[in-house]
């Protein structure tokens, strides 16, 4: 995991596997590093696989984002990861952008 902090927005990149024994810790990576206030991307490029607690951290982000006025935004998802949010309907509740670079567009350009 790795994060970049631009303008409004915080940009956090998953890679290898989010399952039950990794979610807790991308839980706590995802407080520590997203500031208040922010739209947050997930750049999901890298991550080759995605369970339903992963996607649990991520819907919490979501929520806590909506609570304070701004949005989740996940990118690039590919392969395992891309047939989860499909086959869960994710993108109906979130935004699921193809390119990190879509993402970043779409949430700057969201405002606050």
């Amino acid at each position: 995991m790795r994060h970049q902090h631009l303008p409004g927005l915080s940009l956090i990149a998953l890679a290898g596997e989010i399952d039950r024994t990794t979610s807790a810790q991308l839980a706590d990576y995802v407080a520590r590093v997203r500031r208040a206030g922010d739209h947050v991307v997930f750049d999901l490029t890298e991550l080759r696989f995605l369970d339903s607690s992963g996607l649990r951290v991520l819907l919490m982000c979501a929520q806590a984002c909506a609570a304070e006025g701004v949005q989740v935004h996940l990118a690039g998802a590919r392969a395992a990861p891309a047939r989860l949010l499909t086959t869960t309907g994710l993108g109906g509740h979130l935004p699921v952008h193809a390119e990190v670079e879509q993402a970043i567009t779409a949430a700057v350009t969201q405002g606050g």
